[in-house]
């Protein structure tokens, strides 16, 4: 217990930290150095009242002290990452430059709408980013109930676009139900993973094997193929970093391994995916053997980036409207390459990898382990669609629906990115406030 002399130096002390947030965990460190002082006083002889006055007096000025502990716990801001927003903000509008192919609506139009769909995911950044969120850490089954809630409607209300039935229709626009649900899936599995090793139990942990596959077999119904794999590798990443016991790691990865290589068969053997299935990895091994039908896309992109030049072609070109028709969003990469030139591709790569190794650097910056499998996750949510995105391009990857996160066109994949862009930054925010969760010297 502190001595009423301890208190007054702490109220001293916090009274020129501006963040009170900030207060509890600078008055614990402090209370632990005045304590040893002191006991190391008592040790020499001195009185209780004689030691606890000589350590106040050891351990300096408190107001100095607490103008240093002010600027050391001052929320901070990203920039680094606001800039490279922007940057992709701008750059998301070159794709719209002549149109889009079977949309009647003015060139002014689109831009507006584009404009619009930045201005919200500017307001949902700022949102996220005040919002305390360690307040959400144990919500995980809330959000997961939101997100099973979503899929439940989709299942009964929603609307179909070129045979998926994945979005919602709301007055004046339509949002991605399985984007949506995806972010929910993201913040309740970092509540889960923040408290892993609660579930030690066969029957915790069973209920963990149902939680992981649960939105998979989601996607795969609704279908949405791409955004199964991106929730696949987020808690991949999220996972490896949560800090599991041996023990309970070594179960949960094989358990989950066999039920993955039970639900490949499933779904390969089934009648009405195993054609398509074969389809498409015959198609992608060897584009050529049918470049009339599901070949085409693949030959396509591969002679876009064959003309491209090191400068391009212009932005003014039918490309689009002849080739390309999804050069606003799953090929806004190749069309960007081929109408600014591969100089402008390097650079739209290099600017991609600085963002997510800037993100993935932050997430070791705070010792929250609440907000660093969040800021993890989010990493992974940047890396998987951009990589594939760039990567179908090459031919590397099978061809899918998948943007490129802020730059394709599209107002459900922005205000997604943009939410998780304001839970990093808010992480990055308060990663001086927060009180320590992730001890060094854990035993794992």
């Amino acid at each position: 217990m502190s001595s009423p002399k301890f208190e007054e130096f702490l109220s001293k002390v916090t009274s020129k930290v501006k963040s009170t947030e900030a207060h509890n965990r600078i008055k614990k460190e402090l209370t632990h150095h005045l304590q040893e002082l002191s006991q190391s006083y008592k040790k020499r002889g001195f009185s209780e009242e004689d030691s606890d006055e000589k350590a106040i007096q050891e351990m300096g000025n408190p107001i100095i002290i607490g103008e240093k502990l002010n600027h050391l716990h001052k929320p901070k801001m990203d920039w680094i990452l606001i800039v490279l927003f922007v940057i992709f903000a701008s750059i998301s509008f070159l794709p719209l430059v002549g149109g889009i192919p079977g949309i009647s609506s003015s060139i002014t139009h689109i831009m507006g709408r584009q404009a619009i769909w930045y201005s919200l995911a500017a307001l949902v950044i700022i949102g996220f980013l005040f919002f305390n969120y360690q307040k959400s850490k144990n919500w995980w089954m809330h959000f997961y109930g939101i997100g099973l809630f979503i899929h439940v409607y989709l299942y009964l209300f929603g609307y179909t676009v070129n045979g998926a039935k994945r979005w919602i229709s709301l007055p004046g626009l339509t949002v991605d139900g399985t984007i949506l649900s995806l972010f929910f899936f993201f913040l309740a599995w970092a509540g889960i993973f923040n408290k892993i090793n609660e579930f030690r139990s066969w029957e915790k942990q069973g209920f963990l094997l149902v939680l992981f596959w649960i939105p998979i077999l989601l996607y795969m119904i609704v279908p949405n193929f791409m955004v199964g794999v991106i929730y696949f590798f987020c808690l991949l990443g999220m996972f490896t970093f949560a800090r599991v016991h041996k023990k309970l790691a070594i179960n949960l990865v094989v358990s989950n391994l066999v039920a993955g290589i039970i639900f490949i068969i499933i779904i390969i053997t089934t009648t009405s995916h195993q054609s398509y299935f074969l389809t498409r990895l015959s198609t992608f091994i060897n584009p050529n053997a049918d470049p009339n039908g599901a070949g085409y896309m693949y030959m396509v992109v591969r002679n876009v980036l064959a003309e491209a030049g090191w400068f391009g072609n212009g932005l003014n070109n039918d490309l689009k409207f002849q080739l390309l028709p999804e050069s606003h969003t799953d090929f806004a990469f190749p069309f960007l390459v081929y109408s600014l030139g591969w100089t402008f591709g390097i650079g739209i790569c290099l600017v991609l990898l600085i963002f997510i190794l800037r993100i993935s650097k932050n997430a070791f910056k705070t010792k929250d382990l609440y907000g660093r499998l969040i800021v993890i996750g989010g990493a992974v949510l940047f890396a998987v669609p951009t990589t594939w995105n760039i990567l179908m391009a090459f031919g590397i990857v099978p061809i899918m629906e998948v943007s490129l996160p802020f730059i394709s066109y599209g107002g459900s994949s922005i205000l997604f990115y943009a939410a998780v862009l304001g839970f990093i930054l808010n992480v990055y925010r308060r990663k001086d406030i927060v009180e320590p969760t992730i001890a060094d010297d854990i035993n794992i």
